[in-house]
Parts: structure tokens; sequence; C-alpha cells
């Protein structure tokens, strides 16, 4: 249990700090000068060679020489067996191609039809499905829940006594619950039902579900929210989540490949990749079993995600409402909290304006991004646990390539430093229980090593350093010079071990 809660907080830190899709593409970075896609007559096949071939780095060292690499080489540098691609352009999808193999040390490739998990992008596509159920007078967006809960309700407590749990909070990460997210349950485990998670019961391996703060009045991501949204939408509807959700969004839009069920019925299981770890060993079992369903079960490929953007898309513009009005769509993609709608993180503005999900479950990482306004976008799907830094470097090539609005990487500049200072960095920093972050130097460069992935630290200045994959260090000193601890993208603070 142990290992398993230190990997995830280590993905936790990667997926949602340094590798949050909202960053990816962030204005902060150069400006990139902008072709138009109906400008460049190059056929489908040379638009796909150029992403096979023109993967880039979320960070360009200024000066250094073009940075583009190859689908192929990156897969084995992240020991990333398999990647499933779906790229979204005028409204439609222009292509979809899958690379690699199902599970490593076989020949089983994948294909654009290979079932992937979809972790943490269920959220967005349950989210839709509760706001078709606000449509429909089943559910309230802005009413207590524990009014339509039955099998379970939110205890009440301090916190609840004047605000209380509403499906807008909880749909949007403010709504004060716990649980960060889950690890699933292998093969070999006791999967627990709803009940039993969301009050952490045996053999539940997760926490109680529970308000620690006043709803609304702080964002944190919840994947604990989405499973209390799970039994609301059940309890809503008398009916199982998986049913529920192919009739009101799989069904409707066309994801005909996709599905909720958990675990995967034996007839879907010849279709589905297995998962790999950092090291590209297989998961246990091929996968674990997620009965937290509207937080991490969904089981789809890009292009059912794809359509699912595009329906989006198409209903902001009010060209569609297979699922939601368009009136209900804007709400979709209003902000509530932070950078967050109603269960999709949201960014930039005018033609640049776009929603994103990104998804990391055992075995598993993907992204998802699409543009509101300009019929862009793109899903990656990939098998492993190094697959975020890739699908983000693929997804940098989409953009290029499609002419994508802020999409460029960030450009920065090596400080020239006296490796000397080095010397004080060295050490072992504690980030959380079991979590350390090892600083080394290896004749003049610094390293930073966590979870058995070593990188580059780089300086900006003398303090200040940053990796590859554009996460920020910065080394803090007390008031005689000695380093007492370091921030990690000035968010997570590490305490050095003496």
């Amino acid at each position: 249990m142990k290992t398993r809660i230190s990997v995830f907080l280590f993905l936790f830190i990667l997926t949602v700090l340094s590798l949050s899709v909202a960053d990816i593409f962030s204005p902060a970075g150069f400006a990139q000068k902008r072709v138009p896609v109906s400008a460049r007559n190059n056929s489908l096949d040379e638009r796909i060679r150029h992403v096979e071939n023109g993967l880039l780095p979320a960070v360009i060292i200024k000066g250094e020489p073009d940075a583009a690499m190859k689908l192929a080489d990156r897969m084995q540098f992240y020991k990333t067996p398999g990647v499933s691609v779906a790229v979204i352009n005028n409204g439609k999808i222009e292509w979809a191609r899958g690379y690699g193999m199902k599970k490593a040390g076989t020949d089983e490739k994948v294909t654009p039809e290979t079932l992937f998990q979809a972790a943490s992008i269920s959220k967005p596509v349950a989210a839709v499905a509760s706001l078709r159920l606000v449509e429909e007078g089943k559910l309230s967006l802005d009413a207590d829940v524990n009014q339509k809960l039955v099998r379970w309700k939110v205890p009440e407590n301090e916190f609840t006594k004047t605000k209380k749990v509403t499906l807008r909070e909880t749909l949007s990460h403010n709504a004060g619950l716990t649980v960060h997210g889950f690890g699933g349950y292998a093969a070999s485990e006791q999967v627990p039902t709803l009940p039993q998670i969301l009050n952490g019961e045996k053999p539940a391996n997760s926490a109680p579900v529970r308000v620690d703060v006043a709803p609304g009045s702080v964002w944190r991501y919840s994947g604990g929210g989405f499973t209390v949204l799970q039994q609301l939408m059940q309890d809503a509807t008398a009916k199982p989540f998986p049913e529920l959700m192919r009739e009101t969004v799989l069904s409707r839009i066309g994801m005909r490949h996709s599905t909720y069920e958990q675990p995967l019925p034996g007839s879907l299981q010849p279709q589905a990749a297995a998962g790999h770890d950092r090291d590209g060993k297989t998961i246990v079992g091929d996968y674990h079993v997620y009965p937290e369903m509207a937080a991490a079960g969904l089981w789809t490929m890009p292009s059912d995600l794809a359509l699912f953007a595009i329906e989006i898309q198409k209903s902001l513009a009010g060209k569609s409402n297979k699922v939601l009005s368009q009136k209900m769509t804007e709400q979709l993609l209003t902000v509530q909290k932070g950078e967050w709608g109603l269960g999709l993180r949201l960014s930039g503005t005018g033609n640049a304006a776009r929603f994103a999900h990104n998804g990391a479950n055992d075995g598993f990482q993907c992204v998802m991004i699409a543009y509101n306004r300009t019929g862009q976008g793109a899903v990656v799907m990939t098998n492993s646990d190094n697959g975020g830094q890739l699908a983000r470097e693929i997804l940098f090539a989409v953009a290029k390539e499609y002419g994508w609005a802020d999409s460029a990487p960030v450009v920065k500049i090596i400080a020239k430093v006296d490796a000397k200072i080095y010397d004080a960095y060295v050490g072992q920093y504690d980030l959380a229980p079991g979590l350390v972050i090892s600083v080394t130097r290896e004749n003049n460069k610094l390293f930073a090593a966590i979870a058995g992935q070593k990188s580059d630290l780089l300086p900006e200045s003398e303090t200040v350093f940053f990796t590859l994959s554009n996460s920020m260090v910065e080394f803090v000193r007390d008031e005689s010079g000695e380093v007492t601890h370091l921030l990690l993208n000035k968010t997570n603070r590490a305490r050095k071990i003496k």
C-alpha cells in the first residue's frame, strides 16, 4: 500500500503540477509564427510524418539546434510500449493512428481501435452526463447533493453547517471534498462497493471522502468528489453507472468503443492495452480495476474522446445538441474556480480558448485538448506511467503542424553560474512520507531524482533551476546561508534531510 501511495503522489506531482494540460501551451512561451492550415499544400500523409518526426520538448534552450525528435525514439526513451493519437481539424477527426505494442514483449500492435484506460478523462465525460440530468430535471446544479443521495450521504460537520455541497462545486473541484485520486485494484484484490469507498471501509484502499474545508472556499482537485457524483447519478436515476453513461453520453455521441464497465468485460479484453510502469514492466494482471468509475473508470480510444470533444465544440456553436443545449455547454465552459469549468480545465482567450483534461491511472497516461472555436484539438493515449511526458511532446508536434494558437514550447536561457554552488544543494529532500527527491552533482551538472526518474537541473539563476519538462526547482537558504529546503514548481515544499 505504501508503494502504491508513493507512486500516486509522484504521478500527481508530474501530471497536475509540471505536466498540467493548461500549461502545455502557455502564452509565456515564445511567439511562434502561425501558418494558416489552408496555406500549406501538404498531403495528409505528409502532415502525419511531420508530427511523427517533429516531437518537441516542453523547454527549448535558446541558441541550441533544432530540438525535433522522432516518435519511435521517444517511445523507446520513455519506455512506453504503445501510443494512440487522434487529431481534430476543421471540426472533424482528420486522422487517427496507433503506434507500438499493446503489451511489451508481444507482437500485438496498437491500432486506432485499441482500448486504453482514460483515467481522469473519465471525469469530464461523467460531468457532461450529470449536466444532461440537470437539463432533464433529475439533478440540480446548486442544490444540496444530499437531497438526491440515497444509499450514502455526505456526512454533515462544522464545514457544512452554513454551506452545503452542490453539484456545481463538485464538478469544479471546490466542494471541500477530500481524496485526490485512486490507485485501483489488482485482479487478485477484492473490489469494494461504492459506499465502502466513500466511507474508506475495507476492502477500500483509499481514505474516506469527507468535507474538511468550507464548500466553495478553495479549489482542490478531488477524485473523491467525482465518486460522490457517481453515487448521486446512480441514486437519481436508479440505474447502474455504466448503463447510465452509455444512455446519456456514449451512445448519443457515437462513442461505440467506450465503456465504464469495471472490470472490463471479457468480450472487450482482447482490444485492451496492458498498462506498464516507469521501467516498462507490465502491470500485474495487465491493468487495475477502478470501481471509482466517474473518476477513473472509462475504457476508450482517442477517436471516441475526439468525438466527445467535437460534440462540445459543436454544441457551443449551436450546431448540435446530442447531449447538452448550447446554454448548458456555455456553463460547462465557464470558469467556476481557478481555471476550472464544470469538469474541464479551461485556458486561453479568443481563438486560443480551449478546454482540456489529462489522466493518470496505474500504467496509463493520456491527454485530451480541444479549442472552443477553431475546430482543432487532439487526444493522445499511452500505456505507460511515463506516457504523460511523451503525450506532451506529441501535442507540441501536432500544434506546430496545425498552427494552434499559443502552442509553442517555452524558450529558456541557461544562466552562467559557478558550479561550486551546486555542492550546497546536494542532499535528500523529503517531499512526502516515503517520497524523497535526491539532488546530486556529477562533474559540473546538477541532477534531481524522484521515484527513480532522474532529470537534469539546468540553472536559470543561482537558486532557480528547471528541467526540460518545464518543472521548476528553487533552493531556499536561511539567514546563515545554509540550504534548508526546496520549492517544487513554487507549490510543493520539500524539507532537506540532514
